[in-house]
């Protein structure tokens, strides 16, 4: 299993403490550097100040909203990135949360199924240098061709329901978050089999070669190729966690407790009372009062190294080929390096 680094972003952090992950990330060996968006910095100037101060390490930018971010948006950012700091760069999407599209951006997030399906579609041929043309029920880009050298990167989908894990399996990776390795395994089935059906992409990306060393999560040995597309998790990672680092996560879970399907993850993991309770609508203070640490293991890794090791195996075993760290910031780990630098070896 290939192991890299997603920033953490964590909002009650000084921002800058992104720089300190991804110096640390490049450094340590690991493959990848997730760069995502949340309330900071903009993913694209991030991802280059990023590019700009570390030597090797893979950058995959999102995943960027498809209803904030248009696929000329997109196109253009990341060969941007990709010429300024001289090495290929990836790219996310996913449809995001109704807070963020609706309430941050004032944008709609109706039929978010079908944008992001029509999105990936038009995407593909602007990241191979083609000129768009492509009009969708929902999306439309005619007449646009990157000026800069195209990037032929790879294209990634953010998934959890059916619908966009069919649409993940047309591009060249999925992504999940926030997953425990039961619901992993059931979503990675699905992906494979609608990938052996999915109907050939509008264009072939250019092979991606391997870059770094790469990490097995079990021996420290540099990972096979991985034929076909993959699935990546995203997971959130606190080596010897102190009360800060546990309650952060906390805070991090807190929102998804009533989620439809994750709601129904975590009642499969043993916690429906907390469930209920989060859909009785709490005050957010008695939520997290409510949640107990074992409700935080089951879709983070915490405790010591040899815990952490064995969860990736778990992970592993469910068929997620990447497993991208989320490492926990706190006053005693700024950056979350400890963590980082006790999970490379």
């Amino acid at each position: 299993m290939r192991l890299g680094v997603s920033l953490g972003l964590w909002q009650d952090r000084p921002a800058e403490e992104a720089l300190l992950t991804a110096r640390a990330a490049d450094e340590l060996g690991y493959d990848e550097l997730w760069v995502g968006e949340m309330a900071t910095y903009d993913a694209f100037a991030l991802a280059t100040a990023i590019g700009l101060s570390t030597g090797r390490i893979g950058l995959t930018v999102g995943p960027l909203a498809v209803a904030v971010r248009d696929p000329m948006m997109i196109a253009m950012g990341v060969a941007s990135v990709a010429g300024l700091v001289g090495r290929p760069v990836n790219v996310a999407v996913g449809t995001s949360s109704p807070l963020v599209v609706e309430e941050w951006h004032g944008r709609s997030r109706a039929r978010s199924a079908t944008v992001l399906r029509e999105a990936v579609r038009a995407l593909r041929p602007l990241l191979d240098g083609d000129k768009s043309d492509f009009s969708g029920e929902c999306v439309k880009s005619r007449g646009y061709r990157l000026r800069l050298p195209a990037p032929r990167t790879e294209l990634t989908v953010a998934a959890f329901g059916a619908s966009a894990v069919r649409t993940a399996a047309t591009a060249d990776r999925m992504v999940l978050n926030l997953i425990t390795p039961a619901s992993a395994a059931r979503l990675t089935a699905d992906f494979r089999a609608a990938a052996r059906t999915a109907p050939e992409p509008d264009a072939a990306p250019a092979p991606t070669p391997t870059r770094g060393r790469g990490r097995d999560a079990a021996r420290g040995q540099g990972p096979a190729p991985v034929a076909g597309p993959r699935v990546a998790a995203w997971v959130t990672a606190a080596i010897g966690p102190g009360r800060e680092a546990v309650d952060r996560i906390r805070r991090a879970v807190v929102g998804y407790l009533a989620a439809p399907g994750y709601g129904e993850m975590f009642v499969e993991a043993g916690y429906g009372d907390v469930v209920a309770f989060a859909r009785t609508r709490p005050h957010p203070r008695e939520l997290l009062a409510a949640i107990p640490d074992g409700l935080l293991e089951s879709v983070a890794l915490l405790g010591d190294v040899d815990a952490a090791r064995e969860r990736l195996r778990a992970y592993a075993d469910a068929g997620v080929d990447e497993v991208a760290l989320v490492p926990v910031s706190t006053d005693a780990d700024p950056g979350g390096v400890a963590t980082l630098r006790a999970l490379a070896g």
